[in-house]
């Protein structure tokens, strides 16, 4: 069985998770774990994320309505990743767009390649 104890954690308890569309496969944003926000996600099938501003967790959507259903969770090789695939209702940006990944690099100028949704 798996134990979010086997991760890797960083000094203040935390693994980067990449959340993607699970059937797009579009990379929408990423954000911060801890153990019992990992097993949270397990045990409800919610996504939940620990805040470090708020220090507190986060079930992606709780007050937007913009919910991150799980798919399926996805451990890296060195253990101090994950990737969280996700049915996602609406942005899973805050600034209301699909993706936190908005602005590319092009010939050395950021370009906003993604508008809010409506």
């Amino acid at each position: 069985m798996f134990n979010p104890l086997s991760l890797k954690y960083d000094a203040a308890g935390l693994v980067p998770a990449i959340a993607q569309d699970a059937a797009s496969g579009e990379v929408l944003m990423m954000a911060w774990m801890n153990a019992e926000s990992v097993a949270r996600t397990l045990e409800t099938g919610r996504v939940t994320y620990w805040s470090r501003s708020r220090q507190g967790f986060w079930v992606k959507g709780e007050s937007s309505g913009h919910v991150q259903e799980l798919v399926e969770m996805r451990v890296d090789c060195d253990r101090d990743c994950l990737l969280v695939l996700v049915r996602q209702a609406g942005p899973a940006c805050h600034t209301n767009r699909r993706s936190c990944f908005y602005t590319a690099i092009r010939d050395g100028a950021e370009v906003e390649i993604m508008v809010p949704m409506a």
